[in-house]
Parts: C-alpha cells; structure tokens; sequence
C-alpha cells in the first residue's frame, strides 16, 4: 500500500464538485457508446434511434424544469448556460444584476462583457450568505436588461430567494436568469412557480456524466446562441449531440426527481445535520451560512446551547465550517491521507492563493476565509461514511493546531 495514502477507507465528501455515476445512469447511457451510435441529425434508422433517445430526454428534463419540451435546452453543461445567458442577451450600453458570490462562469463572463460596454452591479449578500431582494430592486436602473442569481452557492449551499427575485424581474419587465447548478436534483426545480426566463444545469453534479448539461429557455426569450453552425437544438446551440450524455442527464434527472419523493434528501439532511453538530463540538469552530445565536461568553460555538436552528434555508447535502488556528488547505491534505475528500470551497478555484470569494463577500475575514472547509454529501452517503470522518477529524485538527504558526504565534 503507498505511504501517501495509509488507509484503506475512502470518503467522498465533496459532491459539489462532481458526483459519480449511479449504476441505473451507466446502463441508460451505454447502448448510445456502441449498438446505437447514430447521428441525431442523419435521417436513417441509426439516425432516428437518437433522435428518439433525445426527444424522450427532452421530455423528462421538461418535467424535470415543469416546462414545455421545446423549452429545453441540451448543452456542455452548467458554465456554457452561464455564458449563453450573459453573451446571449447582453449588448453594449446594457446593465446587467447579478451578486458577488455567484460561480466563475457568471463574474468572469461579466468582466468579459464590461469589456464591451455593458456595466454591472454586484449585488453583496447578507453575512449569513443569502442575498436581499430588496438589495437586488435597489439595482435596477432603466437599461437594466437581465438578472442573473444562483439557486443554491456552491460553497455553502444556501439557498436564494428566487421567487422573490422572480416576482421583481416580472415587475420591471427584466430577463431573469438562474444559475440552478447545485440546486438540481437537491430540491424541487419549478421554473414557472420561479418566473425565470433562462435556467442552466450541469449533470456531473447530480451522478449524472460530465460534459453535458441542460438550460431552460423560455419561449419567446431572444438569447443568441453562443456556437452557430448547423440547425442543433432548434438553432440555439449548433453541435452533433451528445446522445449518450444528453440520455445520461436525462436518467439522472430522473433518479433526482425520485430521490425528492422518496424521503432520500430528507435522510441525506439527516446525514448532514449529524455531521455539522458533531463537528461544531470542536472548539474554535463555527458555521458559514446560517444564522444561529451564539452564547457570546463561550470560547466555541457551543453548539448544545443554540436555541434555534439555522434560519437561512440550505440545500441538504452542505455544510461549510470555520477552524480557527489552522490552514484550511492543510486539513484538507491531512484528512485526504485519512481517507476523507472534503474541499476548501469552488473546484473551480482549486490551487487559488486567494480566499474564497463567497466567504469573503459574506464578510468573513481572510484568516477565516482561509481556515473554512466544505464538507458536501454523496446522495449515497452513509453512517458510517460519517463515522469515520468524525473519527479522524478532531485529532487531525488538534494536529495541525499544535503546529500551526496561526496557533502559536510564530506566523511572521
């Protein structure tokens, strides 16, 4: 056995950056690598065996957005229905909403666009990481064209107030865009109860394939197609399908939907909620993302005297913790030689010298921007997936803590 990796157990707790495949979304894809390889576009028997395969994905993922077929979308995944949104309906002279814990695929494609004349508010959220609506009304000037907020932040898991946005966008007469990424296959997606215009999914992060991924796009809305080329997607997203992935998506999509009736998120919360209490046991740490009275003379978070629970609602797979005294990026690194996978925040950002922009934003400090870890849940997580991280984390810390020139002062 290599000494870098000494234990035989593996814990996967970083869902938000990618999932693995389910069993049942292998075996819906795999006639679609081999026997029917055909050309969704071509007119023979191969070509109308995709086709079929398709057309049948766009109805579940039509169910799965409570949409019309016509309305969905099929595409690379979550950053390029970020990106069709932004570049696909803003023009110089155009002001665009959007906050400042948003994914890269939103605040970069902004800082792109303001390269070309369209300007944006950056809208801060409240310190326990959920956006005000009212912050967002206040934005709104007459040129004005789209929003664009999350569902649920990736590093946090809190959820935004999208129907509210939803009813100002209406009110204003603005394009409403939702970013639903870590949202989908977490909680119930309704695009008409939300009011969208535009609604963009990755599968990779609900065990469906990576490379793949699905926008909603009402009728009617005039987004330009970011690639042009041939007739694909109703002329809004020119490319050979991805049969295989698109019917990947789909089974996922389905295996979500399942999961919300069934009472599996319900026990995954269960999962989570166990795993933060214990956690919070550890002196000196605290949670990002909700707002929780705390006993001001205590030296922790003392978690068994909080009175309430959190009041900010978060998707049932997340939670992201504060340990004072130490690097987060250290942890990490212990807890991956102790068999557990955890994150220090966005994927996307991984190697950054920089804090995590969201913590930042919620008005963390670098410090503890720096020493807050994302623990996100498989929906196949166990107990005894959680026993063994709660086996190994609190010595890990003690650790790192007795080491570590945060703790000792030594830090120059």
């Amino acid at each position: 056995m290599s000494a870098a990796f000494p234990t035989s157990v593996r814990v996967y707790m970083d869902a938000n950056a990618t999932t693995p495949l389910l069993p049942e979304v292998v075996e819906a894809m795999r006639p679609y690598w081999m026997e029917h390889f055909g050309n969704a576009s071509s007119i023979h028997l191969h070509g109308q065996q995709a086709r079929t395969a398709i057309d049948r994905a766009r109805e579940t993922m039509a169910e799965f957005f409570n949409c019309h077929d016509a309305e969905v979308v099929f595409n690379s995944g979550g950053t390029e229905g970020d990106n069709t949104a932004l570049i696909g309906l803003l023009h110089p002279g155009d002001h665009f909403i959007t906050t400042s814990i948003e994914h890269s695929a939103i605040l970069e494609g902004a800082k792109r666009l303001a390269q070309h004349g369209v300007e944006t508010t950056f809208v801060a959220p409240q310190p326990s990481g959920l956006v005000d609506p009212t912050d967002i009304l206040r934005a709104v000037r007459p040129q004005t064209r789209l929003i664009s907020v999350m569902l649920a932040n990736n590093e946090t898991g809190v959820l935004q107030p999208v129907e509210e946005i939803g009813r100002i966008a209406a009110d204003t007469g603005i394009f409403f865009h939702i970013d639903a990424v870590q949202g989908a296959g977490k909680i119930k997606i309704d695009v008409r109860k939300i009011g969208c215009h535009l609604l963009s999914i990755s599968a990779h992060k609900m065990h469906g394939p990576k490379g793949v991924g699905a926008m909603f796009v009402r009728r009617g809305t005039p987004v330009e197609s970011l690639l042009v080329g041939g007739s694909h997607e109703r002329r809004r997203r020119a490319g050979t399908e991805n049969v295989a992935g698109i019917v990947g998506l789909a089974k996922a999509a389905e295996l979500a939907m399942h999961s919300l009736a069934d009472g599996s998120i319900d026990r995954l919360a269960k999962l989570r909620d166990r795993l933060e209490t214990e956690i919070l046991r550890i002196p000196g740490t605290g949670l990002n993302g909700a707002q929780l009275p705390q006993n001001p003379g205590a030296p922790g978070p003392a978690f068994g005297i909080w009175e309430s629970t959190e009041l900010v609602p978060r998707v049932a797979n997340t939670t992201n913790i504060w340990f004072d005294n130490l690097e987060g990026e250290a942890l990490v690194i212990a807890l991956d030689l102790k068999g557990v996978a955890i994150s220090g925040g966005s994927a996307c950002h991984s190697g950054a010298t920089e804090p995590s922009h969201v913590l930042m934003a919620m008005g963390l400090d670098k410090t503890r921007a720096r020493a807050s870890l994302r623990f996100s849940l498989l929906k196949t997580a166990t107990d005894a997936d959680v026993d063994h991280v709660l086996r190994v984390l609190p010595a890990a810390v003690e650790h790192l803590r007795a080491v570590s020139p945060l703790a000792t002062g030594t830090l120059a």
